[in-house]
């Protein structure tokens, strides 16, 4: 049975806990003498959420704890979608922990690239594992599948809101459309990307972290049209996710064994 090599784990696992330390003092601190929150808070993002949406680092950082645990296991090294996870998990970690220190020392243009970095590791890992409906086993589901459909979720949100910020920091306000207008167009965007992981993927881990970001824009921006849009790519991505849900449990019922999990497909 083909295994992932023991350094493979052991980076994974000094990789995930570089990061947890170097996000840790970034708020202990701070690094730089500010935390990561008031940085964002000091520019006038209007894709930015109300401040409580950002307690998601700690589900993903559980979650990611879950996975390197898993991948440690007898049954984590033999599964196939760790596996195909290879080393991009830790090219994840490193463009997270290189990003925490351009942010708070005010290297704008270089999180962006960071951001990027960590962005797209994050797309080939969930491309390379598969549907969330292909997990072989609860292991897969829970520790392999949603942890990386959550993270790339708040990912996806991070970037547009990185991307802001640097725009801000470079000069650019958003010219020649409002920046009401900019936020809307890529809230609608991204409501395109939830949808699509919903229908396609039949994941809905993904687009329950738009729904969450979503309202927290909602809650904290004025900008016209920018609260009410934020409410509708919630409510929109929140009913097509039910409806989802109502074929699955009304499916054929050639499939008996199809159960719901939490934010993630059946199998």
């Amino acid at each position: 049975m083909t295994r992932i090599s023991g350094s493979m784990v052991i980076t994974n696992v000094v990789t995930l806990v570089a990061t947890l330390v170097l996000n840790g003092l970034a708020t202990g601190l701070p690094l730089n003498g500010r935390t990561t929150g008031e940085i964002s808070d000091s520019f006038p993002n209007v894709f930015a959420p109300a401040g409580y949406v950002f307690s998601i680092w700690g589900i993903i950082y559980i979650a990611l704890i879950a996975f390197t645990a898993f991948q440690a296991t007898s049954a984590g090294s033999a599964s196939r979608a760790v596996q195909r996870i290879g080393w991009w998990f830790a090219i994840s970690g490193v463009a997270n922990s290189v990003w925490i220190l351009f942010w708070h020392y005010g290297m704008f243009p270089a999180t962006m690239a960071s951001m990027v970095i960590l962005l797209a590791s994050l797309c080939v890992i969930v491309s390379r594992i598969g549907l969330p409906k292909d997990a072989t086993s609860k292991g897969e589901r829970w520790m392999v599948h949603l942890p990386f459909s959550i993270y790339l979720g708040w990912i996806s949100v991070a970037t547009i809101a990185n991307a802001a910020v640097t725009l801000l920091d470079l000069g650019w306000d958003g010219g020649p459309l409002s920046p009401g207008t900019w936020t809307v167009t890529l809230i609608a965007i991204a409501v395109g990307l939830g949808l699509w992981f919903i229908v396609q993927r039949e994941d809905l881990a993904y687009p329950s972290v738009l729904i969450w970001a979503f309202i927290g824009i909602a809650i904290k921006q004025v900008e016209p049209w920018v609260p009410e849009g934020a409410t509708i790519a919630s409510g929109l991505l929140a009913l097509v996710a039910v409806w989802r849900v109502a074929t699955w449990l009304t499916g054929p019922r050639s499939s008996p064994n199809r159960n719901i999990a939490p934010g993630i497909a059946p199998s």
